[in-house]
Parts: C-alpha cells; structure tokens; sequence
C-alpha cells in the first residue's frame, strides 16, 4: 500500500507544481443547458454572465481532472484484472468438467461392457441350451 500511495503523491505533486491556473471551467452536459438564451461558447468567452447561466456550468480544478482521470484507469484495471481471474475461472471449470465427463463415459463404458459379455454368455447359454436339447430328442 505504501508504493501505491507514493505514486499518487509524486503524480498529484506534479499537477500540483504544473498548474499555475488551477480552475477550468468545463460546460455541464443537459438538456437545460441546451434551452438557454446563451451558447456554452458565449458562456466561456465573456467573463460576466448571469446567475442563471452559472447553473450550465460546472467549475473543475486540474486536480479534480487528474482525479477522475487516476480513477477511470484504475477502475479500468480492476475490471480487466476482474475479467482475467473470470477467464481463468472459466477455463479451470472446464478442465474440472472435463475430467469428470471422463470418468463419467470411462464407467458408462465399463457398464456397456459388462453388459455386452452377459450377453454373450445368455446367448451362449441358449444355443448350448438348443443343441443339448435337439440331441437329447434324437
């Protein structure tokens, strides 16, 4: 835990050393912003606007930003780390399936077996059985 919390320290000290303006403002996505009077492009170029304009803006620091950014990459590790185990997973189910569908037909087999060698011996036994009983009859 101590490298992980070095990483961010040494990245978040880098924003932090690089930013001499710290706020960007980023227009908000909704379809509020879309039914006002002015454009997002007018909203960002004049540095007076109206209370009502500020509510299709939203205020964002290069540290938030570094911040969102550090958290989608490693959601995105965790959810490729997630989907190895499960491909792992899927495989060794598999070879477990596999074995014991093996050992399933390897007894099915000996069963047909065993049944196919009693059947030989009825068979057997019934045509000994017709013979000896013809021969007795002459």
């Amino acid at each position: 835990m101590g490298v992980s919390q070095k990483w961010f320290k040494f990245v978040r000290g880098k924003f932090l050393k690089s930013s001499s303006n710290r706020d960007i403002i980023l227009p908000r996505k909704s379809a509020c912003s879309d039914s006002s009077n002015h454009s997002e492009e007018s909203i960002l170029r004049n540095e007076t606007f109206s209370f009502q304009d500020l509510s299709s803006v939203e205020v964002l620091t290069k540290e938030d930003i570094a911040a969102i950014k550090i958290q989608a990459h490693f959601r995105g590790h965790l959810a490729r780390r997630a989907y190895r185990a499960l491909r792992s997973l899927v495989k060794l189910q598999a070879l477990a399936r596999g074995v014991y569908v093996r050992n399933q037909v390897r007894i099915a087999l000996d069963c047909m077996r065993a049944l196919v060698r009693l059947q030989v011996r009825v068979r057997a036994r019934q045509l000994l059985g017709a013979c000896n009983h013809d021969s007795r009859v002459m």
